[in-house]
């Protein structure tokens, strides 16, 4: 028993140093604990226990949750037609490129190159909100619809991990009747219990949402899905709700962020083996250069489509290319199912912290919209339409 609070010990210590430097030098704290994870697993051969790779598992599986409840309903409405083509191409593009690249270049097994094609397909919801808020992005309909763009590319990722590694049976049928019932009763019964609980110290209405969470997960378990799935469609359909309870979802993030995703991003470091990346390195730049790439001829013919300026045309798309909560949840999926070895999951995870650090990094220092000008993603017209009016007033 002592050993096991001494190995706790060591995580939350890894944990709060992780939080330290993300402080002091204002990078992500996902990312920080990932290169802690990565420094401890190869100089102090840190190793999961099977508690510890259930606090990891739970933090995934919530981090989802919290990463679908936090896109507005209203955004999606209004921008649905750009959110839902830049998105779907933004997943699609990346998805298919790497994973044919890895097929037919690298020769990996068709499941590792369904891996590395889910993997390499994401777009990091939790770096770009991080940059939305910094830059005051998150306030106008530009920002709001790059985040509802990253989310239907996230939507593609989480679906494609579940269709294509599920058990077609029983169980798989079971799963998604038991999804379908959700996303119907779910809002209107978290609504209920937080309308007659919400204040109370026993939170009983985030113990309601944690048993639809635990129970579907379950079941996703059963069909050899993944639990990220259920989770993120919860959070997507008890958005609207959540949303007027800020109180609980400051409860959960608390909760989610200070105890559970610290274990998961530590542990998703320590299983990078160093000298797999050094031999790889060839390799993790072509990947890296095939989700960008891809990523570009998909994204910013679009994003002109719907008449963005070069500019924020090239902002949007670097930010489209960032990945990392999803791409490293798909790529330990991959390694603990046994469908990509070490090696290439060391890969895939410096592909994913590459994609996260590098087009934030080119984004904000070069192409950077500044806020005034992106009132609207339509602002020339609103403001040619203004004049208009005011002309015809004085005529």
């Amino acid at each position: 028993m002592s050993e096991t609070w001494l190995i706790a010990a060591l995580w939350m210590g890894l944990a709060l140093l992780s939080s330290y430097l993300s402080i002091r030098t204002a990078i992500s704290v996902a990312l920080t604990e990932i290169f802690v994870g990565v420094l401890a697993g190869n100089l102090l051969h840190l190793q999961p226990t099977n508690w510890v790779n259930f606090l990891a598992g739970l933090g995934s599986v919530l981090l989802t949750f919290l990463a679908g409840a936090e896109i507005e309903p209203e955004a999606l409405r209004k921008h649905w037609k750009p959110a839902l083509t830049i998105g779907f191409v933004s997943f699609l593009a990346p998805f298919l490129g790497a994973m044919a690249f890895a097929r037919f270049v690298l020769h990996w097994t068709p499941d590792a190159s369904k891996i590395a094609g889910v993997a390499l397909s994401t777009t990091s919801v939790a770096v770009v909100y991080a940059v939305m808020v910094e830059t005051d992005l998150n306030v106008t309909d530009i920002g709001k619809l790059i985040l509802a763009a990253c989310f239907v590319t996230d939507l593609g990722t989480v679906l494609a991990l579940g269709i294509l590694f599920a058990n077609y049976n029983a169980w798989l049928a079971l799963f998604v009747a038991a999804i379908a019932v959700a996303m119907v009763v779910a809002p209107t019964l978290a609504e209920t219990f937080l309308k007659r609980f919400e204040g109370h110290v026993s939170e009983p209405e985030i113990k309601l949402l944690l048993l639809m969470i635990f129970a579907l997960g379950g079941l996703a378990a059963k069909a050899n899905s993944e639990a990220v799935l259920p989770a993120y469609l919860l959070g997507l359909v008890c958005a609207g709700v959540l949303a007027r309870h800020r109180d609980t979802m400051h409860h959960i993030r608390v909760t989610t962020f200070a105890l559970l995703t610290p274990f998961y991003f530590l542990k998703a470091g320590a299983l990078v083996q160093a000298t797999a990346v050094f031999k790889s390195l060839g390799i993790i730049t072509l990947l890296l250069a095939v989700k960008m790439v891809t990523k570009l001829v998909g994204v910013y013919p679009l994003a002109k489509l719907f008449r963005m300026d070069s500019r924020t045309a090239t902002y949007t798309t670097l930010l489209m290319s960032t990945g990392l909560t999803f791409g490293t949840i798909s790529a330990l999926f991959g390694l603990t199912r046994g469908y990509i070895t070490q090696a290439q999951y060391s890969a895939l995870v410096t592909v994913v912290i590459g994609s996260a650090v590098i087009p934030t990094l080119i984004a904000q220092s070069f192409f950077r919209p500044k806020v005034a000008a992106l009132s609207s993603v339509r602002a020339e017209d609103e403001a040619l339409a203004f004049k208009e009016s005011k002309g015809g007033e004085r005529s």
